[in-house]
């Protein structure tokens, strides 16, 4: 699977990903297809099999600048904008959606550190976090708190110098194997004017994990439950004030959409190339499958919808960036029509595979699953349209 899929890596840069691109942007988009063809898509069946984590390829992505993306540079990162990050994460999934995505959430780490920590706390984390030699993790779900973050209860009470964290937190990308931990966390009253943003690292006693999860995708990274019993906390590694936690975490929520959404491009992006060269290679009745109108009209809607979708997030990516009023539905609206047109390109695309589509041989099918939890995480599909629509409905 890995070989056929890498051997399609010369003919993404051709295909309209590039359009309307600067010079700049297509050449770092270039370098991205490049390393998702060679460093990632030969891997991508083992790492989904295995449930690898891949950390040398991804230290490999962060020598080319992958590891802290919209990070500034003086702290290590490579100072692009929410829209370059878009088409860097869109190219990396091509060549794996399920580590790409973690990736995204590692940068959206990285991020907030730069974006709310003080000088001393961006130089001491962001450096190791923009080369990868720390790997980092992004804790806001918990048990009882999904899609209603501003009821979190994990408790963190102030004792002089250290705050004195208790509870868990569900879900957690890069669980266990991460280095650092942004954790959101309740330091006054109840909903979200009570949450701050804590740091930790993996060596703070009374920080353990659950076990293991076992996933239908996403399998390239480890998920696991994240346990703080009696965890001592420096304040000084408190991301701005009190109170501030829930502002910080829906503003890295705003970019985890796009990104997330990139990612579901990619894997789109690949599915309707796999279709295209299934559809010109396969024969049915005498006549390759291309030849049947029926399967070029689903073709052709597949690649409108893709096309549709890339912009819609490019645009609310440059919003994002531009820090326009209509960012956070644009950003919203992004990643519920991206991840769910994504998502019916890829099944469409199985679905043409017939069933070779369903063999674990055919990368496909590893797409499919691999984006389906992407219309789930960074805030469901349905609170994506309680997002819009507040916004249209607010006076």
């Amino acid at each position: 699977m890995g070989q056929s899929l890498a051997a399609l890596g010369g003919r993404f840069e051709s295909s309209n990903a590039s359009t309307g691109l600067t010079e700049e942007q297509k050449e770092f988009q270039k370098v991205a297809f490049d390393f998702a063809a060679k460093e990632m898509a030969p891997h991508m069946a083992e790492w989904d099999e295995k449930e690898i984590f891949p950390v040398e390829t991804m230290q490999k992505a962060a020598q080319l600048g992958f590891g802290g993306i919209y990070v500034k540079p003086d702290v290590g990162g490579s100072g692009l904008s929410r829209l370059d990050t878009s088409i860097i994460f869109e190219a990396l999934s091509t060549g794996c959606t399920s580590t790409t995505a973690y990736l995204s959430i590692h940068n959206m780490c990285a991020w907030m550190i730069d974006t709310f920590g003080n000088e001393e706390q961006r130089h001491k984390f962001c450096p190791s976090l923009c080369s990868m030699e720390k790997l980092a993790s992004y804790c806001l779900t918990e048990p009882g708190s999904g899609s209603d973050a501003a009821s979190l209860i994990t408790s963190a009470k102030r004792k002089g110098d250290t705050y004195v964290l208790n509870g868990s937190k569900a879900f957690t990308s890069g669980g266990g194997d991460t280095d650092v931990y942004v954790v959101m966390c309740r330091t006054g009253g109840s909903g979200p004017k009570g949450i701050s943003c804590l740091v930790l690292e993996k060596e703070t006693p009374g920080l353990s994990f659950g076990k293991k999860e076992r996933k239908v995708g996403w399998n390239s990274q480890p998920t696991r439950a994240v346990i703080f019993e009696d965890c001592a906390v420096p304040v000084t590694n408190r991301l701005g004030a009190e109170g501030q936690g829930f502002g910080i975490a829906m503003k890295g929520l705003n970019g985890g959409r796009i990104n997330i959404a990139s990612c579901s491009l990619g894997a789109a992006h690949a599915s309707v190339l796999l279709a295209q060269d299934h559809l010109t290679i396969r024969k049915q009745f005498g006549e390759p499958l291309a030849s049947n109108q029926y399967l070029q009209f689903r073709l052709a809607e597949m690649a409108t919808r893709l096309v549709a979708a890339r912009l819609m997030v490019r645009n609310a990516a440059q919003a994002l960036q531009e820090e326009r009023e209509d960012a956070i539905a644009l950003c919203a609206m992004a990643k519920l029509f991206a991840t769910d047109e994504c998502f019916t390109i890829c099944n469409q695309a199985l679905q043409m595979h017939g069933g070779y589509g369903y063999l674990k041989d055919y990368a496909v099918q590893q797409f499919m699953r691999d984006i389906r939890v992407h219309q789930i995480l960074e805030g469901t599909n349905e609170v994506m349209r309680m997002i819009v629509a507040r916004s249209l409905l607010q006076e």
